[in-house]
């Protein structure tokens, strides 16, 4: 199992460098969806399907329609005059990643950090209770505020969107 995760592992970083290294916006995207998959099949082997399935819904079904959407909508034949500016922004996040993963490196090296104390719900619990019963519970008793608040910043981002839609439609 453990060469199942490193083998995804692996995969989803090899991708997720696609992303930045991808000149074309379109295989940056598609790139980026294969990531979200990879992440999907790291939540299944963890044991938190639900979060998989979520997973692979949001991200790599809505959002990413919508990213490719926007993509294919705005004009890519431009791209020459950001190319100047990529090399000093490339060496730049070279550099970034290079002492992040480092200290990610660093702090997996330590073994006082390999395991935390257990929280609230410790994995006995969440398989008495199940995961998903345990998320809507938590959803709508200790989280419900916050759960209606973004639900409504999404109702007025979709009327905003419908607005500046009808404005623009002669």
């Amino acid at each position: 199992m453990i060469v199942f995760f490193y083998l995804f592992a692996l995969i989803s970083l090899i991708l997720a460098l696609g992303v930045l290294v991808f000149k074309n916006p379109i295989h940056s995207a598609l790139s980026l969806v294969g990531t979200f998959f990879c992440l999907a099949a790291i939540y299944v082997m963890l044991n938190a399907e639900f979060v998989a399935v979520i997973q692979v819904l949001v991200y790599a079904g809505a959002i990413m329609v919508l990213f490719l959407f926007v993509l294919m909508l705005l004009s890519t034949k431009d791209n020459d005059q950001y190319a100047l500016k990529l090399n000093v922004s490339r060496g730049l996040a070279v550099a970034i990643t290079g002492v992040l993963m480092i200290q990610v490196l660093t702090a997996f090296m330590d073994p006082t950090l390999r395991f935390g104390e257990p929280g609230a719900y410790p994995v006995e619990r969440i398989q008495e209770i199940g995961s998903i019963a345990l998320i809507g519970q938590l959803l709508f008793t200790e989280f419900v505020l916050p759960f209606e608040v973004i639900s409504i910043l999404l109702l007025v981002a979709v009327i905003g969107a419908v607005i500046i839609a009808k404005r623009r439609v002669p």
